[in-house]
């Protein structure tokens, strides 16, 4: 864990402070050569494979441009189990905000 994180792994921001949940800048919603796109439910979503096995998806059509989410690590994955990744996501995200709820 700590070759992938520079703390101790338990998600300290101090570490890096310029961490964005659910933005990742180099790639926010560009779709390329190495990603595919998949609209579920109506709302488009851009796959990549990450450099740790597993899938970023960006959520394209949200309201928040870049905002998506991760899934570590997994052999291969079906359409169907993309599918459920991203409606597991839209089901956490608060309509109102386009945003993971809090808890």
């Amino acid at each position: 864990m700590k070759a992938i994180y520079p703390d101790d792994g338990d998600g300290d921001r101090e570490a890096n402070p310029e961490a964005v949940p659910g933005l990742r800048p180099e790639t926010a919603g560009l779709a390329d050569a190495t990603s595919r796109m998949l609209e579920v439910d109506g709302e488009t979503f851009v796959l990549r494979a990450n450099a740790f096995g597993g899938t970023d998806y960006t959520w394209l059509s949200g309201p928040n441009p870049g905002y998506g989410f991760g899934v570590g690590p997994m052999a291969s994955l079906s359409l169907d189990g993309h599918t459920k990744n991203i409606r597991d996501f839209l089901d956490t995200v608060d309509r109102g905000t386009g945003y993971i709820e809090d808890d």
